[in-house]
């Protein structure tokens, strides 16, 4: 960390963001693809890289993640699935919710927390 703080916190990109972090785990391209088990190419992560590709499937963010040992929920926010602050309740794990039902469960989780507030 340099005295303006981490590059991947100033990065305006997704793009950016993924080299920043790269660099700061000082890995290649490749070894980025071996880390991955070749889930992300050096050529596909090159691409995202330098913003010809700018919206990577969550699978590829993932294993990014992973191997860069940074959040997924940042990762996916840059990406522009997540907003910033956006709620992401357990229900995120539930893949058969329907809107309603999660707004319901969000709603609850609010009442709950409220509730039992000291």
């Amino acid at each position: 960390m340099n005295e303006k703080g981490n590059d991947a916190d100033t990065a305006t990109t997704l793009g950016e963001h993924l080299a920043s972090l790269r660099r700061a785990a000082q890995l290649t391209l490749r070894q980025v693809e071996d880390a991955t088990e070749k889930e992300v190419s050096n050529a596909y992560l090159s691409q995202l890289e330098n913003n010809k590709i700018t919206k990577p499937s969550p699978n590829i963010l993932y294993a990014l993640a992973n191997v860069y040992k940074s959040s997924y929920e940042s990762l996916m926010e840059k990406a522009g699935y997540l907003t910033t602050g956006q709620a992401r309740p357990a229900t995120f794990a539930i893949s058969d919710l329907t809107s309603e039902e999660e707004q319901a469960l969000i709603a609850y989780l609010d009442f709950y927390r409220k509730q039992n507030k000291k």
